[in-house]
């Protein structure tokens, strides 16, 4: 529950979005589905995906000292990062050129950008190219150092390549160009595989076109209607990505590994992978199918059984109707058989009461019952052919059995 001091402090934040709602709602209704955190620092934005979480960071003081309009368009700015997933296509690429790339893929069918923002032009490049063109274009391939920085200098703001040079041939300011949000919380995006962010990109474009009514942006539609077309990815690789995210919590250490900074002199750390997940099944007539949930449940056990895991699986329909745990290699694959309306609350409801507290929850239905408004545990909906997402929140995966 926020409190009214930190409602006053976003209060910037929440009227831009507001008149996106207003003005562009296709941007505004994506907004809402991005979980969202404050932050300090000079960026006044950053996007990424945080253990396949849409997340939008805010620093409220830097992002107060824009103009109305400079706000909207910091806002699309990053919803067009994520839309392009350029946090998970970096790949080995040089960091700082990498910013700069994405940068220029973007902003210039953007209006009313902060000054200062990457452009095209500045650097002499076309107009209209993709992140990996632009890379292409602007990184010179003797640039030495490491792949945060360009070199010898400060890695944060010194972009290696040949960007600096481009500027000064421009005839504006000498200064190393940046990126006008923040990109060093990307990194956070390596806890998501690709295929993943993929079904969770795809999930928000298909619920912000739904509530804007079609309105989709020009410059924006061929991409959306990409991400519109049905999902070639499997529906149990979706699953087993998701779960494998879920389980990454902790980290220990390990000589198997080489530490970053200290080479061999202390062993390096890993992810410890701890697995406690609830599972909710839909008990209703309408998800009776007695394949589709065998198909689900022995898809889950394969996944979980030999890893160090706790799984809840909670049977419902309008209410609880039974409660099973099982750990590792006790998992098994059981079908229940129930009845009723549905009621999707109660599932949430008690995952709040569990210690520990489940990485995620995943529940088979078919998505017709009440949900709550807003959810903490990362959620995958496992849904019916013929289902319907119940809520803004959390990841769409539709059953093809």
């Amino acid at each position: 529950m926020r409190s009214r001091q930190d409602e006053a402090v976003l209060r910037p934040l929440q009227d831009a979005v507001v008149r996106l709602l207003k003005a562009r709602p296709f941007y505004g209704h994506l907004l809402l589905s991005f979980r969202r955190r404050t932050v300090g620092g000079e960026a006044p934005l950053g996007v990424t995906m945080e253990n396949g979480t849409p997340t939008l960071a805010v620093s409220p003081m830097a992002f107060a000292a824009f103009s109305p309009g400079e706000q909207e368009a910091l806002l699309e700015h990053v919803l067009k990062h994520v839309l392009h997933l350029h946090m998970l296509r970096r790949k080995e690429r040089h960091g700082g050129d990498w910013d700069i790339a994405c940068d220029l893929a973007i902003n210039t069918g953007i209006e009313g950008l902060p000054a200062g923002a990457p452009l095209p032009g500045r650097f002499k490049v076309p107009e209209g190219l993709a992140a990996e063109e632009y890379y292409s274009l602007l990184h010179a391939p003797w640039a030495v150092g490491n792949l945060e920085g360009g070199g010898i200098g400060d890695a944060s703001r010194d972009f290696g390549g040949d960007l600096g040079q481009r500027g000064e041939e421009e005839g504006g300011s000498d200064e190393t160009p940046v990126p006008i949000d923040d990109h060093q919380i990307w990194s956070e995006a390596e806890s998501t595989p690709v295929r993943l962010a993929e079904e969770v990109v795809r999930t928000l474009v298909s619920d912000a076109v739904r509530k804007s009514h079609g309105e989709i942006p020009g410059e924006v539609r061929p991409l959306v209607e990409g991400w519109l077309a049905p999902s070639p990815i499997p529906w149990k690789q979706v699953l087993r990505q998701f779960v494998a995210t879920a389980g990454r919590v902790g980290r220990q250490s390990t000589w198997k590994r080489e530490h970053r900074r200290f080479a061999h002199d202390t062993p390096g750390m890993r992810k410890r992978r701890r697995l406690h997940l609830l599972v909710g099944v839909d008990v209703s007539d309408s998800t009776n199918i007695r394949e589709l949930r065998e198909t689900f449940a022995a898809e889950l056990v394969r996944i979980a059984r030999g890893r160090d895991s706790l799984l809840t699986v909670l049977y419902a329909g309008s209410r609880i109707q039974k409660i099973e745990s099982f750990r590792g290699s006790d998992i098994v694959a059981e079908v229940y058989e129930g009845g009723g309306f549905t009621d999707l609350r109660p599932v949430f409801e008690h995952a709040r009461t569990l210690n520990p507290r489940p990485a995620a929850v995943i529940y088979l239905t078919d998505g017709y019952g009440e949900a709550p408004k807003a959810m903490e545990f990362p959620t995958l909906w496992v849904l019916t052919k013929d289902g319907e997402k119940p809520a803004p929140w959390g990841v769409e995966l539709r059953l093809d059995v």
